[in-house]
């Protein structure tokens, strides 16, 4: 079909198979800011920030643990950020000065390197940051910032790193920052007015960021349309995403268009809750976006204890799994382009397990209920795939027998440990199953039992 700039015409593109299907994919916050690499480090997530208190917004702003913001962090009076940056370079160094650098460090990156990290990590897409909050671009545009000379990079890493995803069997998604571009207005955002003010909404801004999106999908032909902090009003989104659709009738495009946008700005295929936990099945698709640690950018402040573990990944990847999301975990390259190892050893780590335990994640959907536990108190997430439900317990056995609470099978029905090749023995006492693990007890942060002909 034709898709025309209309919500109701809009809202008949379905979420894709691949989309759905995927479960797992890897978001790169990689530019300029990773050159000053720093922000407080802070767990205080942003969904714990109470947004209507202004004084908390003003904290959350003033301490933010992203790196990437770090124009504007340092824009703020008072911030960590602004006393590092002064006593590390001085009041009078310009974050202009960090462009130069950037670019000389970032030639010798190895684009393939990322792209096999992100296929060994088990990830079946990724999503890259074309351009952040502060304007610079990562490919070679024909639509040159009008307010900074020189601020985009002469090799094209959006197209390189494209192919090399592509190559190994993964889809490629595309960011870019819609709402905010600092070049053009918005330093500092440090209030909710600031920040709801900080979409330019010029013409010329609208024409520049209508034209920047259209120049990706163009040469790139992204699977994903990762907007981020609303769009100018005047860019037309609703038109963008129907020739988006008519040009890629698989792509997707993610809600964050809407903010401050007109037509068409509440349409997306999926939401995007940032370092969020559901406690239920959400009915639209979701994806839940987060660093390994505090921030998206690297952060060289940032210990290692303020990163997820491997075993804290696979909890979040079959928690989200099991409530209809997709988790894209981010990763901060440095500025000449190294995954840190910190977090290259947890995603490998990561992908060890999925090969093993992948059948319980790709390709299945939410089962009647997300979560349960085990007698000894251990979680547990439900999905479901082509006639078997998956219960994934996130731990490693105590002993060889697991018992889960409030589950019924039928008497026929045959359990499997994935990655074991036999059927296992098993039990029905009242609301319980009992089953006997193999004598080579599984180890790792979790591990999934396969149900056939289940009844409750």
């Amino acid at each position: 079909m034709a898709y025309q700039p209309t919500l109701e015409s809009l809202a008949a593109h379905p979420v894709p198979a691949w989309y759905d299907d995927a479960k797992f994919g890897i978001f790169v916050h990689w530019s300029v800011s990773s050159i000053p690499a720093f922000a407080p480090p802070n767990k205080k997530g942003i969904g714990e920030v109470d947004l209507g208190n202004a004084e908390s917004v003003a904290w959350m702003f003033k301490n933010t643990p992203y790196a990437e913001w770090y124009w504007n962090s340092i824009s703020i009076d008072g911030s960590p950020a602004q006393r590092h940056h002064r006593e590390t370079y001085g009041a009078e160094y310009a974050y202009d000065n960090f462009v130069p650098q950037f670019m000389q460090l970032a030639r010798g990156c190895d684009l393939d390197a990322w792209a096999d990290l992100f296929a060994r990590a088990g990830a079946r897409y990724v999503v890259f940051v074309t351009k952040h909050h502060d304007g610079f671009l990562l490919w070679p545009s024909a639509h040159p910032n009008p307010n900074r000379r020189g601020w985009y990079a002469e090799r094209d890493f959006v197209g390189e790193l494209t192919r090399a995803v592509r190559a190994r069997g993964m889809r490629m998604g595309l960011y870019y920052s819609g709402g905010i571009d600092w070049t053009f207005h918005g330093l500092p955002i440090d209030s909710m007015a600031s920040f709801l003010s900080s979409i330019p909404q010029s013409v010329e801004y609208a024409r520049y960021a209508d034209a920047h999106w259209r120049e990706l999908i163009e040469r790139y032909e992204p699977a994903v349309l990762w907007n981020d902090i609303g769009y100018p009003e005047k860019a037309e989104p609703a038109r963008l995403f129907a020739d988006y659709y008519n040009r890629m009738p698989d792509g997707v495009v993610n809600n964050r268009f809407q903010l401050g946008a007109g037509e068409g700005g509440q349409h997306c295929d999926f939401v995007t809750p940032e370092y969020a936990v559901l406690d239920r099945i959400l009915e639209k698709k979701w994806e839940s976006t987060r660093g390994i640690g505090g921030s998206f950018g690297f952060n060289r402040a940032e210990p290692d204890g303020y990163l997820l573990t491997a075993e804290e990944i696979v909890h979040m990847i079959a928690d989200v799994t099991s409530k209809n999301g997709n988790l894209l975990l981010n990763v901060g390259p440095t500025a000449n382009g190294l995954v840190p190892w910190s977090q290259a050893s947890r995603l490998l780590a990561v992908g060890d397990w999925l090969r093993r335990n992948g059948e319980a994640i790709y390709g299945t959907r939410p089962w009647r209920k997300a979560d349960g536990r085990t007698a000894d108190g251990a979680g547990v997430r439900f999905t479901q795939r082509g006639g078997y439900v998956y219960a994934i317990v996130l731990a490693t056995p105590a002993s060889r027998e697991v018992v889960l609470d409030e589950l019924q099978l039928e008497g026929a029905a045959e359990i499997r440990l994935l990655g074991y090749g036999q059927p296992l023995r098993w039990q029905q006492r009242g609301t319980q199953v009992v089953v006997e693990l193999p004598g080579d007890i599984p180890t790792g942060p979790a591990y999934a039992l396969r149900f056939s002909q289940q009844r409750g």
